[in-house]
């Protein structure tokens, strides 16, 4: 794969690997990845319609704020009943559930993250605080943050949040309250959370063990642990030294991983308006959000500010998609390949 594409560098061009990349500026690279990813797509998330995205945004390179109004919302048809004082989770944003029109993170400034990245840093600062991570120190402080939605401020809350607590409500204990999952979302945290305890000292296998335990807090069944794998995989070996583009073709060229499978070679050949919405749905489910993550990943390899631009105006989950790609392209190329405006624009620190 030679080919100069829209004036990026060749996919195999190992642009980054030129410079020596310390597990420090891994670790970096891939947890502000993850954060930018989720915050540039923020105002434009869940819309379906490229045509609209663009009317209303513009190119988006930058942290905007998101609308109050968004057209194509289906926030109406969300539910979640329980008003208890230990299962509530809505609080006052309940009163934008079941109304048309209303933007999932309209209160949500620019460069803020949505609720799943928050719940990453709370993760995060849990493994920086005590050198790892430990399941039940986050069922509990998972619990809180959920029940304290002004804390947060955002509107919308996954359906793996609600049938978390639905199940608590219904007697189960919380380490076995997680629901059958399928969706990205569940993916935002294996690669920093992995990057996180591998610059701690963590071996591979350790690590793993604790991203999977992390995941099956909210997001249970084998789609969801065989997505993990598969990222987990692609992680370890960009982590100790392997291009990432370098790694997404072997594994392509072997057809050897659950959803990095396909012609995704040939497909980073065609520009994103091709392939994403066409080819891969732009939606949330796991068997057309992560080949079109590899796809990103693979066709701006040498450009991981394209990327997240390119994911942005693709629609759709782009924030959850995001944040997976910004996280595997920042462990490639380590903090210093996201623009500092970027990374200072954050409305949170990374941990």
């Amino acid at each position: 794969m030679e080919l100069t594409r829209d004036g990026l560098y060749p996919k195999h061009s190992g642009i980054f690997s030129l410079m020596e990349t310390s597990p420090d500026t891994r670790y970096h690279g891939a947890v502000y990845g993850a954060y930018i990813g989720d915050a540039l797509a923020m105002p434009a998330h869940w819309y379906y319609n490229t045509d609209e995205l663009r009317r209303t945004f513009g190119r988006i390179d930058r942290y905007l704020t998101p609308p109050r109004e968004h057209s194509g919302s289906i926030l109406w048809r969300s539910t979640y009943a329980p008003r208890e004082p230990a299962f509530d989770i809505l609080g006052g944003q309940r009163q934008y559930w079941g109304k048309r029109g209303v933007h999932y993170h309209q209160f949500l400034k620019p460069g803020e993250n949505t609720l799943n990245l928050k719940l990453l840093r709370l993760a995060l600062a849990q493994v920086d605080a005590n050198g790892a991570y430990d399941r039940d120190r986050y069922l509990c402080a998972y619990q809180s943050f959920l029940l304290d939605p002004a804390g947060h401020r955002d509107t919308y809350v996954e359906e793996c949040h609600r049938g978390f607590f639905e199940n608590l409500r219904a007697g189960r204990p919380p380490e076995k309250a997680a629901v059958q999952e399928k969706h990205i979302g569940g993916m935002v945290a294996v690669v920093p959370l992995y990057a996180a305890l591998r610059q701690l000292g963590h071996l591979d296998a350790e690590a793993r063990r604790s991203v999977h335990a992390h995941v099956e807090v909210t997001h249970a069944g084998r789609q969801v642990s065989e997505a993990v794998e598969t990222i987990l995989t692609v992680a370890s070996e960009v982590w100790e030294g392997s291009p990432l583009a370098d790694v997404l073709t072997g594994h392509l060229t072997r057809q050897d991983l659950p959803y990095l499978q396909g012609p995704i070679v040939r497909l980073s050949e065609r520009p994103p308006e091709q392939v994403l919405g066409r080819v891969y749905s732009t939606a949330c489910y796991l068997e057309d959000s992560l080949p079109a993550t590899f796809y990103l990943a693979l066709r701006y390899a040498g450009d991981p500010e394209e990327a997240l631009i390119a994911n942005t105006m693709a629609g759709g989950d782009n924030c959850h998609r995001g944040a997976v790609l910004g996280a595997l392209l920042g462990l490639d190329g380590g903090q210093e390949c996201w623009p500092e405006d970027w990374r200072s624009g954050l409305v949170e620190p990374t941990v």
